[in-house]
């Protein structure tokens, strides 16, 4: 079974963190995966960078362009990561856009996260059809699931389609807004949460997206399985480079 159905299964919310490999020094990636799971943390979304990043707020666009700058390609990526899974159990996804995906070839990309231990992919920019007519039986052949994007704008037959060609879980985007460009849910997103979580769908949500701090956590896990952590975790590495991931993340649980 893929870690990340293993870990949805636990009986406990699940705390995922993103940042951008490669910041903020080029070789920090591994380190930081380290101490991110050493301290409690249920899954990683490693960030691929890329120079024309859709969805991303400022402050993940800043780390981005800086990992681009130290050198990150998605080849220093899998260079990095070869051996991660001696250290590290904990479900890892990938999250990045499609083209350098495209360039890599999308089977050899596949391939190539398989053999290094990377669980599932989050393309924000793949629509759900194109993956489903073009790249589904890929993913399926290596065991790499794909994470698909909902919105508040999403409609609930567009959700219940992505929920059918899902097997992982859905990344709940908390609002319309770019990544970390809000703070606390008002009563519109928590009608939202709840009227996704009264659809009863197959895959469990995970909430990304405006979650900063141990009270939106646990406003968005009311309602979700899980929720991720991007920007503040992001901002944190900014001030504090690696050290103090402790303090960061017991301050979330």
């Amino acid at each position: 079974m893929n870690r990340i159905n293993q870990k949805l299964q636990a009986d406990k919310k699940i705390f995922s963190i993103y940042f951008s490999a490669g910041y903020p020094k080029l070789n920090d990636t591994v380190q930081i995966i380290q101490d991110l799971e050493k301290n409690g943390v249920d899954m990683i979304e490693i960030g691929l960078p890329f120079s024309d990043p859709l969805a991303d707020g400022p402050t993940i666009q800043a780390s981005s362009t800086q990992a681009l700058h130290n050198g990150m390609t998605t080849q220093v990526l899998f260079d990095q990561l070869k051996d991660i899974r001696k250290t590290v159990s904990i479900p890892l996804v990938i999250m990045g856009y499609f083209n350098p995906m495209l360039q890599y070839g999308v089977e050899n990309f596949c391939k190539k996260c398989a053999e290094i231990g990377i669980d599932g992919l989050i393309i924000p920019d793949l629509p759900v059809d194109v993956y489903a007519d073009e790249y589904k039986a890929i993913f399926e052949k290596y065991g790499i699931i794909n994470v698909f994007l909902i919105t508040p704008q999403t409609s609930d037959k567009r959700i219940r389609f992505i929920d059918s060609v899902s097997n992982g879980f859905i990344y709940m985007v908390s609002s319309a807004s770019v990544t970390g460009s809000q703070s606390g849910f008002g009563s519109e997103q928590e009608a939202y949460f709840k009227r996704i979580a009264d659809m009863n769908l197959q895959n469990p949500q995970v909430i990304g997206f405006g979650i900063n701090n141990a009270e939106t956590f646990k406003q968005a896990t009311r309602f979700a399985k899980g929720a991720i952590i991007g920007s503040a975790f992001v901002s944190h590495l900014t001030e504090n480079g690696t050290t103090k991931i402790n303090e960061f993340v017991k301050a979330i649980l």
